[in-house]
């Protein structure tokens, strides 16, 4: 058995007071939307929730692939799409009055365009229904599919992120459904094909990647040519997911920033705390 890691102290934050996710939890469960925030036991939810922003998780609840860091339900979903959850996103977002809408998905294996086309729905409802807005999308690897990816583009997002999440070592322990080069190639697509389009990835640390595996992974991100780049430590959610293997310094991460910022991503958000969807707003406008 594992013994559990004592939290350091650069870890340790109060939770901001409850009462202010009141409002938001009221209007997700009247429109019957998830959020990744809940679904991934996310650490920031209490303090997002509370200045009321969430990122919406569109497609259901329940994923087709099993990744060992993640604790968002793995199985078979039960449901095809749901043709009414872009108006009911739309809804919340304006009662919300957000001007930085971030969706995200499960992994839709099951379905024969990979939700591609809900989620070009959902982008296009957000960008008709709140026009001074910006749209971020952070997307499943459509298993490598690039049509599905063009049909995801076409609906016109400001950001297209697809996380690597780990470093090429780790793939096959801690998402084995997932492919390395394949993710690469989904974010150098999207730039080629829509070269507007910001792209964007995010980096978890502290699964037992080396120095060199994550120096390694930055370079193959930016010869994809990633314009932004979030990296955060790695929290276990839940007891049957992958240990934590060490927990990275403040003066690690600041580190790790100065080498991605060397290679010349334009963008770069990295810090105990950073998730590639929080402060996503500040990190598009450079204030986080």
């Amino acid at each position: 058995m594992t013994a559990t890691r004592r939290l350091p102290p650069w870890l340790k934050r109060p939770l901001p007071r409850s009462v202010g996710q009141k409002p938001v939890d009221a209007l997700l469960d009247e429109q019957r939307l998830v959020t990744v925030c809940e679904e991934a036991n996310c650490p920031n939810k209490a303090q997002c929730f509370t200045h009321g922003t969430a990122t919406f998780m569109i497609l259901g609840d329940t994923c087709t692939r099993a990744c060992r860091f993640c604790s968002v339900k793995f199985g078979r979903p039960p449901a095809p799409p749901d043709p009414q959850e872009p108006a009911r996103l739309l809804y919340a977002a304006q009662q919300m009055k957000l001007s930085h809408v971030v969706i995200t998905s499960v992994d839709r294996d099951d379905l024969p365009d990979g939700g591609s086309a809900h989620w070009a729905a959902v982008i296009q409802a957000a960008a008709h229904g709140l026009p001074g807005a910006t749209v971020e999308v952070l997307t499943p690897d459509f298993q490598g599919q690039l049509d599905q990816v063009n049909t995801v583009l076409a609906a016109k997002p400001h950001i297209f992120n697809h996380n690597m999440e780990v470093v090429a070592a780790l793939f096959r322990s801690i998402q084995p459904q997932k492919n390395y080069q394949r993710s690469l190639d989904v974010l150098r697509h999207a730039k080629q094909q829509a070269p507007q389009v910001i792209t964007k990835s995010g980096l978890m640390v502290g699964l037992g990647e080396t120095r060199a595996d994550l120096s390694k992974t930055l370079q193959d991100l930016k010869a994809a040519h990633v314009d932004m780049l979030t990296v955060g430590q790695y929290l276990k959610p839940e007891p049957n997911l992958a240990e934590v293997v060490r927990y990275y310094t403040p003066d690690e991460f600041a580190q790790i920033k100065a080498e991605a910022q060397a290679l010349g991503f334009s963008k770069v958000a990295a810090g105990s705390f950073v998730r590639s969807s929080y402060n996503a707003k500040e990190q598009f406008i450079g204030t986080a």
